[in-house]
Formats: structure tokens, C-alpha cells, sequence
């Protein structure tokens, strides 16, 4: 089988999601592979274009040699000052596959991956200055609890921060096997994977700002998108699906859908899907990575 960098998660139902007219505007805010945005160039005319977003300088080598494509070596959080810069106001859909490719867990030096020793990275951007070792090295023990305990969901979050805080002071963090070390009497037994993939994505997630990143993005869709253009947003934890879920179905984040004067609901979005589409038994045999995702799509009114 190919590397998972290169098979796409739920490639058929992005592709419908999208709703794709030949002559349209469509962006690819997370090109990673490139496997979602082959597809949709199968699906545009001669006229058509797709826009493709990537700040990993890795994903560069993905492009498609293709006059209809753009490429923009910027985050996502950017979108609508960077289509504005290519001369695009309004696109007929926006794709976003959120989380870390296959690819950047494979690559050992970016730190991503428990499989590998390696500096304590995580950089989207390696050009970012926060970097995983900063935030071990000199968060506080109040500040690193809240973050393993919100981003991680870690149950012992309170002590594991403690830990952290105890063990720099005699030395600095550098690598991931010195990070697991002064750890490990704090990881459950039996669960050790699934402990350190949850400290590892709260790094990560702060490290690159996923969830302010991603509400940026939402809310700028929702401006860049033209009437009755789809927004199909696929994401791997519940961190990145309940703004994903409330953005779409109330255009906020947090509280109920605004109304205005005459008790009309004041929403950008139509939600398409009442449920999350969740891959096949087929796909997750083939592919690992579906296993968690879910895909959500909705219509600018």
C-alpha cells in the first residue's frame, strides 16, 4: 500500500462535499500530500482553479506540475488576506483536512512522532518561533497543567506539570527520550501510547496555535465563500470538531445562534450534515488514519 501521506481520508465524500462546478474557485487550505487536491483538479474544466494552502516547505515537493493550480506557502489562518493578494475575493468551496500528516509523523527530526528520538520540535512552520522545547522548558506549572489537561486531556495533568517543572531544573529539555524519561513514572502502564500521543498533541497544539488558527479560518470562510459555495472542514479530535460543529451550525463558537429583530436567525451557514460522516470499516482497514476523523459540510447562505 502507499504511505499514508499520499492516500487521502474520506477522498470521495471531500470530493462531493465540495460540490464541485468545472469552471469554479475552490481552495485546498491543508495540500499536506496533495492527494485531495489531485482530485479535485479531475473535477475542474480548463477554467477552473484551486488555490492550495501549505506552510510545511516539505509539502512543496506535492505540487502537480498544472496551469489551474495556485499554491500558497502561508498558514491557513491567513486565508482571506492571501486569496485577496492572488486576486481572489470569493471561491465556490473551501476544503480543510486538519491534524498532521502521515508524513510529518514519519519524518523523525520534526519531533512529531513518540516513535522517534529527536529535538522537541513540532514546528507546522519550521520558520515559527515557538518550539516544544520552549514550552517544557519555561511555561509555568499552572500553565502547563491547563495544557495538558485542555489540549490533552490528560488525567494526571496537575502532577505530570509538576514533574516537568521538577526535572528542569536540574536539566533542560532538549529531546524526546529525555522528555519520556523524566516522565515515565507518570504514564500509565499498559497505556504508555495513548498517554504520550495525548502530551504530545497538547504540545503540538500549542505549538502551532491549532485552535486559534482554526477559528480564524472559520470565520473568514464564512466571508470569502460565495452564496451557496461548501465548506467541508475533516478533523481528528474532539478539540478541532466542536468549533468545526458549532461554527457551522451557529456561526459562533460558544452560546446560541444570534437572532435579529424579527427572530431570524443570523448564521452564515446551511449545515449539510446533521451527523459527522465517519470513514467505512473498508477505509480505516486500508487506513489507520480515518479511524478518528470525521467530516462535517456546510452551505454559505
Amino acid at each position: 500500500m502507499e504511505n499514508n501521506y499520499h492516500v487521502p481520508v474520506m477522498l470521495q465524500p471531500c470530493i462531493d462535499g465540495l460540490n464541485i462546478k468545472p469552471d469554479g474557485v475552490y481552495v485546498d487550505v491543508t495540500f499536506g500530500g496533495g492527494g485531495h487536491s489531485k482530485e479535485i483538479l479531475k473535477h475542474l474544466g480548463p477554467k477552473g482553479t484551486l488555490i492550495a494552502f501549505d506552510q510545511d516547505p516539505d509539502a512543496q515537493a506535492n505540487i502537480p506540475a498544472d496551469d489551474r493550480f495556485v499554491f500558497i506557502d502561508q498558514n491557513f489562518g491567513f486565508l482571506k488576506n492571501n486569496l485577496r493578494l492572488k486576486g481572489f475575493k470569493q471561491v465556490d468551496g473551501i476544503l480543510a483536512d486538519l491534524g498532521v500528516s502521515s508524513h510529518q509523523f514519519d519524518v523523525p527530526q520534526r519531533g512529531f512522532s513518540i516513535r522517534f528520538n529527536a529535538d522537541l520540535d513540532m514546528r507546522m512552520d519550521p520558520n515559527g518561533k515557538l518550539t516544544a522545547a520552549e514550552v517544557l522548558n519555561t511555561y509555568s506549572e499552572d500553565k502547563l497543567h491547563k495544557l495538558f489537561g485542555i489540549y490533552g486531556e490528560v488525567k494526571n495533568a496537575k502532577s505530570l506539570a509538576r514533574a516537568i517543572v521538577t526535572a528542569r531544573l536540574e536539566k533542560s529539555f532538549t529531546d524526546i527520550d529525555s522528555f519520556k524519561t523524566a516522565i515515565s513514572e507518570y504514564i500509565p502502564r499498559g497505556k504508555e501510547n495513548k498517554y504520550l500521543a495525548q502530551v504530545f498533541q497538547a504540545l503540538r497544539i500549542e505549538v502551532n496555535a491549532e485552535i486559534q488558527v482554526l477559528e480564524d479560518f472559520l470565520q473568514q470562510a464564512a466571508d470569502v465563500l460565495k452564496p451557496g459555495g461548501h465548506l467541508v472542514v475533516m478533523s481528528y479530535h474532539s478539540l478541532e470538531d466542536r468549533p468545526v460543529k458549532n461554527f457551522m451550525a451557529k456561526g459562533k463558537f460558544q452560546g446560541e445562534v444570534e437572532k435579529d429583530f424579527f427572530g431570524n436567525q443570523q448564521k452564515p451557514f446551511k449545515v449539510i450534515t446533521r451527523k459527522a460522516i465517519i470513514a467505512s470499516d473498508e477505509e480505516i482497514a486500508q487506513n489507520n488514519r480515518a479511524r478518528s476523523a470525521k467530516l462535517r459540510i456546510a452551505e454559505k447562505i
